[in-house]
């Protein structure tokens, strides 16, 4: 098979980590990639944790089940940062994701702080080059 790239979005009901998922598939399979997507959750109500998962690939994809070890982690709500083990399963090598909060407004000298609270890798936030997210976050 092909480079498979997998994604696994967190979000609360009603978020539209459902809608981005397929978004994001059909995107690719318009550009002529293979994609599934899928949700995962039962009867929830509007504010639940829920996962839904990507996969894209430049060859038919032959896996049919829910994305265990996410190349990519999406979390598209902080609060579910205490609440969900968003890393678990992750590829050391992935890329996290956080939708909701804007690094950019925080004070620098804030910045180790917020990285402590919410024990999460941020994109563009100075990471230790020759570190994976698994010990860039240890190393916080």
């Amino acid at each position: 098979m092909s480079e498979l790239t997998e994604i696994r979005w967190h979000a609360r009901a009603g978020q539209g980590a459902v809608t981005a998922a397929q978004l994001v598939a059909e995107i690719a399979m318009g550009n002529g990639r293979y994609m599934q997507a899928m949700p995962e959750f039962g009867p929830e109500r509007t504010g639940a944790p829920l996962k839904a998962y990507t996969r894209l690939a430049d060859e038919p994809i032959e896996i049919h089940n829910n994305v265990v070890n996410p190349d990519m982690v999406v979390v598209m709500d902080t609060t579910l940062l205490g609440q969900v083990d968003v890393l678990e399963g992750m590829n050391p090598e992935g890329t996290v994701i956080v939708n909701d909060f804007d690094l950019g407004k925080l004070k620098r000298r804030k910045l180790p702080k917020m990285r402590r609270t919410l024990g999460i890798i941020f994109q563009d936030f100075r990471l230790i080059d020759n570190m994976n997210v698994y010990d860039n976050v240890a190393f916080a």
